[in-house]
């Protein structure tokens, strides 16, 4: 079993019956799971971050967004520009992105 050192959860609004609307989807959510993604494979970090997309967590207004364990980190309106500097200043730096935070 992979233990990762972070495990994100990023809303994509996606609905019981499998549906995606709503705010987090409409911003671009499904791409910036893409973008994680991807600055996962580049830093090498599979093992380590683990990425999961997930239903609404019910603050629209500040979507996309994105939650990090184990530390319960919550950011907001989260945008694939923001990507490279969660993993250099929190994943690898140790430091949640302050300007990000809800």
């Amino acid at each position: 079993m992979v233990q990762p050192k972070y495990h994100v959860f990023i809303c994509t609004s996606c609905r019981i019956n499998g549906t995606q609307k709503g705010m987090c989807y409409q911003k671009g959510a499904v791409d910036l799971i893409q973008a994680f993604m991807q600055e996962i494979e580049d830093r090498d970090l599979s093992g380590e971050v683990v990425i999961n997309n997930t239903g609404c967590f019910g603050i629209c207004d500040k979507g996309p967004v994105v939650v990090v364990y184990p530390e319960g980190v919550w950011y907001g309106n989260v945008s694939e520009d923001d990507v490279e500097r969660i993993f250099d200043e929190h994943f690898e730096g140790g430091n949640p992105v302050g300007d990000l935070l809800i």
